[in-house]
């Protein structure tokens, strides 16, 4: 079950934007995340949720997306994304967030998925605008923005080719290919 959970849980980039995500379903999400691992349990993590509309438009115009597609500049009007968490570290709990962020990120993409939700963790932010736009206290630091929506796109997992490159690409179908080392590849050793 994990197994089938994590395979569907692609980054997506389009989305159908009529179906709106509700605020309580962020709230199960990020939730999730609140009862998921810590380093130190320290729990240094804190989060802004939309799924406002125009407050979501803002959102969108901070955000870098797909680097490897370079004629795409993202989702169109009509494909965005209808909810954002929005994951900060309160820098009065502890100085480095270590890696709860992307424990607590991938807590959140698993639960949406499961709820037939897709997302996308996006790093590249403006954040000295996306920072004025939530109008956040100096103590919070902003670390990932997680898209969040009903999936308009199909994405499929491609084993790595000779070449080794990485760069995912589309398709003339719009599907999504994205290429993943081998396991033989990735274990350097396995002692048994």
């Amino acid at each position: 079950m994990i197994d089938d959970l994590i395979r569907k849980n692609r980054s997506c980039r389009r989305f159908y934007q009529k179906h709106a995500v509700k605020p309580e379903t962020l709230e199960e999400l990020v939730n999730l995340a609140r009862i998921s691992a810590s380093a130190g349990n320290l729990q240094p993590l804190a989060y802004v949720l939309s799924c406002n509309p125009n407050k979501n438009k803002k959102i969108f115009a901070c955000l870098g997306w797909a680097g490897y597609l370079r004629d795409w500049p993202g989702p169109e009007e009509g494909e965005r994304p209808t909810g954002y968490i929005i994951v900060l570290h309160d820098t009065t709990i502890t100085k480095d967030p270590g890696c709860d962020h992307g424990i607590a990120a991938q807590s959140i993409m698993l639960g949406a998925r499961q709820r037939g939700l897709a997302g996308c963790m996006i790093g590249t932010i403006d954040r000295d605008k996306l920072y004025k736009i939530i109008d956040l206290p100096d103590h919070y630091n902003i670390l990932l923005v997680l898209a969040i929506g009903t999936p308009k796109e199909t994405v499929v997992i491609e084993r790595l080719g000779p070449d080794g490159n990485i760069c995912y690409w589309r398709d003339e179908n719009g599907t999504h290919h994205v290429p993943k080392r081998s396991l033989d590849n990735i274990v350097v050793k396995s002692y048994h």
